[in-house]
């Protein structure tokens, strides 16, 4: 017990530090426009609220712009995001928005699937049931401002909020043996 607060100060500090790389990048000299994806990317950080965990995959994706980057280096930015204490939607934007600043992107996209232990070990999962993943995804100010555009219906409603932004979907409870879709997680939403 002697050694334990040195041995946990030594482990957060290699959990903090990320590991130094040459970040290069190239000309889009070929003009490729296609989606570059890098997928299921291992990924962990610490919660910054209970210092506990988070494990998980990274997806990075990005439409290149007059910059491209190796695969690996994609790795290395998502790590580099990482070792610092961390919430989920924080990280997943922070990694979308260094991909489309840095790389003149067209857009950049980034999807998180990690299980928290802060809710694991602290009794907020049934231990005769799958551990619970939590999802996150972010895209760049490109994107988003598409998405919006094109997700727009005429104005042919009289309630000015569903000609806008179209019908509200149906409610669901989330819980009670129903664990949520894809479609009802968001970032921002509490787990």
């Amino acid at each position: 017990m002697r050694e334990t607060p040195r041995r946990m100060a030594h482990g957060y500090a290699e959990l903090f530090t990320p590991r130094a790389f040459d970040l290069t990048t190239f000309p889009n000299d070929e003009d490729y426009d296609e989606l570059v994806l890098v997928r299921n990317v291992p990924l962990r950080s610490v919660c910054e609220h209970h210092l506990l965990p988070f494990v998980g995959t990274v997806h990075i994706g990005y439409l290149p712009g007059e910059r491209i980057i190796g695969l690996s280096k994609l790795a290395r930015i998502a790590e580099h995001f990482a070792c610092r204490p961390q919430v989920q939607e924080r990280l997943t934007k922070q990694i979308a928005d260094w991909v489309a600043e840095h790389l003149h992107a067209r857009g950049a996209g980034v999807v998180i699937e990690a299980e928290h232990s802060c809710m694991t070990l602290r009794g907020c999962i049934r231990w005769d049931r799958p551990p619970s993943h939590r999802l996150c995804w972010a895209c760049s100010a490109t994107i988003r401002a598409r998405v919006r555009n094109s997700s727009r219906l005429p104005a042919s409603t009289d309630d000015p909020e569903r000609a806008t932004h179209g019908p509200r979907p149906p409610r669901r409870r989330i819980g009670h043996g129903h664990p949520p879709r894809a479609d009802e997680v968001f970032v921002g939403r509490r787990a």
